[in-house]
């Protein structure tokens, strides 16, 4: 990856890290349902007027829109309104790609490797290690929305696997846009017509959401993809929850106790190590003997 491509991978896991401090902010204002149908709305309209079709058919459209946006920003809000917080949400949603792997292997019928196995089990370990620390007094019920969001994130990933855009950036705006009014429709219906008062925190947090994290990262995410090989972007997203324990600790005092780095180190290693290849020598490293054999063979053979 180039230096300036790096940069920006490096600036994209900024921005979604600091996006759980903005989003936490933003609950401040509006009741966790109808600030998601907001995020939605926000960046499905006007652009789905001018992107075009998304380019795949609706039912899989719908299917990723209902897991990827309905299912997983509901359960994460609520979790997050509930008490989890900014910096520790960040970092249990990456438990997503354990549950991607099982999914896959559940519906793709994928083998999983030996590697990918160990990893997840290392993963798990540290999400029980912060079930168990949350458990001697946190929000354990919080905790809980926010898993089950991250299942629900698997869940989009599996749909879009399935779908296979042709353009990742119009995919989600028409994501969103399938999603925005359902979700206002679910917002009224269980928290009613919210009281809303302006402020200044609560509107800035909503465009950061909608048009800086979800339009702006997912058009700085696709770019790189059309560049790179998955392979190669995907581990960046690792850089997500150190940005986000961070910028929760400087913005919003969230304490970094022992158990949660212990836990963050066995979650971002596993994912790592699932999520990664094992490096093969190459022949004329690991068959010395093998090739040196095979030179005496000639040699017998030319005498």
């Amino acid at each position: 990856m180039r230096t300036r491509h790096l940069l920006l991978a490096i600036g994209l896991a900024a921005m979604w890290g600091f996006n759980f401090v903005v989003m936490e902010a933003g609950l401040r204002h509006f009741p966790p349902l109808f600030y998601v149908a907001l995020r939605f709305l926000l960046a499905a309209f006007p652009a789905v007027l001018l992107v075009g079709g998304p380019g795949v058919p609706w039912r899989k459209v719908l299917v990723a829109g209902a897991t990827l946006g309905i299912g997983q920003y509901t359960l994460l809000l609520m979790g997050m309104r509930a008490g989890m917080p900014a910096g520790l949400t960040s970092l249990v949603v990456q438990i997503q790609a354990v549950f991607t792997a099982v999914l896959a292997v559940a519906l793709l019928e994928e083998r999983p490797t030996r590697r990918r196995i160990t990893g997840m089990a290392v993963a798990l370990a540290g999400l029980a290690l912060i079930a168990a620390d949350l458990g001697t007094g946190g929000p354990i019920g919080a905790f809980l929305l926010v898993v089950g969001a991250a299942f629900f994130w698997s869940a989009g990933n599996i749909a879009i696997r399935n779908a296979a855009p042709p353009d990742s950036f119009r995919f989600m705006v028409w994501i969103c846009g399938v999603a925005a009014i359902p979700m206002m429709a679910l917002a009224l219906l269980v928290e009613g017509v919210p009281r809303l008062e302006f402020s200044v925190e609560g509107g800035l947090s909503v465009i950061y959401v909608s048009l800086i994290a979800t339009l702006g990262g997912f058009g700085i995410w696709g770019f790189l993809l059309k560049r790179y090989d998955a392979s190669v972007v995907a581990p960046s997203a690792l850089l997500i929850p150190l940005f986000g324990l961070t910028s929760a600790a400087l913005f919003a005092g969230e304490p970094l106790s022992p158990a949660k780095l212990a836990a963050a180190a066995l979650i971002l290693s596993g994912v790592l190590y699932a999520s990664t290849r094992a490096r093969l020598l190459p022949a004329s490293a690991s068959a010395p003997s093998v090739q040196a054999e095979t030179g005496e063979n000639k040699m017998r053979q030319r005498r």
